[in-house]
C-alpha cells in the first residue's frame, strides 16, 4: 500500500514537471516569435532611411548643380553688362574727341613784332577764340592730336615789308618739316598763308614756327593766326 502511494504521488510530480517545461518552450518560442518582427521592422527602418539619404543627397547635388549654373549665368551677364558699359564709355569719349576745333591768333593783346630771330622758334598763338577739345595748348602753342584722323590747319601771317626780313612760317609735325608760308617784298605790308590736311596719330604734335631771320606782325585786327580742325576720325 505504501509502495502504491509513492508510485502515484511520484508521477504526479513527473507530471506537473513536464507540463511547466512545455509551458516554458512556449514562452520562449512566443519571445522568439516576437523578436523576429521586431528585426524585420528595424531592417525595413534603416532602408528606408537609406533610400531617402540618397534621395537626398541627389536633391543636394541637383540644388549645387543649379546652383552653379545661376551663379554661372550671373557671371556671364555681369561680364556682358561690364563690357556694355565700356563700349557705351568709348562711345562718349569717341562722340567727344571727334569734336576737336581751335583758332587762336598771336598776341593776347595790343600790337607788336615778333622777329627776327637767328634760328626757328615755336610761335605761341596766346588769343584763344576756340579751343573745342582742348587739343591746342595756348601755353607752348602746340596742337596735340587726340584721336587717329584728318584734320586740316591753317595759319596767315602779316607784316611790313623789309628787304632782309621775310614773312614766313612753317608747320611741323613731331619736328618734321611739312609746308612753309613765306613772303618778301622790299615795301609795303605783306600778308602770306598757307594750309594742309594731315593725317595725325594719337599724341601726334602740330605747331608754327617762325622762319629763321623772319618777322612777323599783330595787332588789333588779328591778322597773325592759326587755326585747326579734325575733320574726321580715321
Amino acid at each position: 500500500m505504501e509502495i502504491m502511494v509513492f508510485f502515484l504521488l511520484l508521477l504526479l510530480v513527473c507530471s506537473v514537471s513536464t507540463n511547466q517545461t512545455e509551458a516554458d518552450n512556449e514562452i520562449v518560442d512566443q519571445q522568439i516569435s516576437n523578436q523576429q518582427p521586431c528585426q524585420q521592422d528595424i531592417h525595413a527602418v534603416l532602408r528606408e532611411m537609406a533610400v531617402s539619404l540618397a534621395e537626398q543627397k541627389i536633391e543636394i547635388r541637383t540644388l549645387k548643380q543649379d546652383n552653379q549654373e545661376h551663379v554661372t549665368k550671373l557671371e556671364r551677364q555681369m561680364t556682358e553688362l561690364e563690357r556694355q558699359k565700356a563700349e557705351i564709355e568709348h562711345l562718349k569719349q569717341q562722340s567727344k574727341v571727334k569734336q576737336v576745333a581751335f583758332s587762336a591768333s598771336l598776341l593776347e593783346g595790343g600790337y607788336g613784332y615778333t622777329g627776327p630771330f637767328n634760328v626757328q622758334i615755336t610761335l605761341v598763338f596766346r588769343r584763344v577764340i576756340t579751343n573745342i577739345g582742348n587739343a591746342y595748348n595756348p601755353q607752348t602753342g602746340i596742337f596735340i592730336a587726340p584721336v587717329r584722323g584728318a584734320y586740316h590747319f591753317e595759319w596767315h601771317l602779316h607784316g611790313h615789308a623789309y628787304k632782309s626780313h621775310p614773312i614766313a612760317g612753317v608747320l611741323f609735325r613731331n619736328g618734321e618739316h611739312i609746308f612753309l608760308a613765306f613772303e618778301l617784298q622790299a615795301s609795303g605790308t605783306v600778308s602770306t598763308s598757307c594750309g594742309t590736311s594731315l593725317l595725325l596719330e594719337p599724341g601726334d604734335q602740330v605747331s608754327l614756327r617762325l622762319w629763321a631771320h623772319a618777322r612777323i606782325f599783330d595787332g588789333v585786327n588779328h591778322d597773325t593766326n592759326f587755326s585747326g580742325h579734325l575733320l574726321f576720325t580715321v
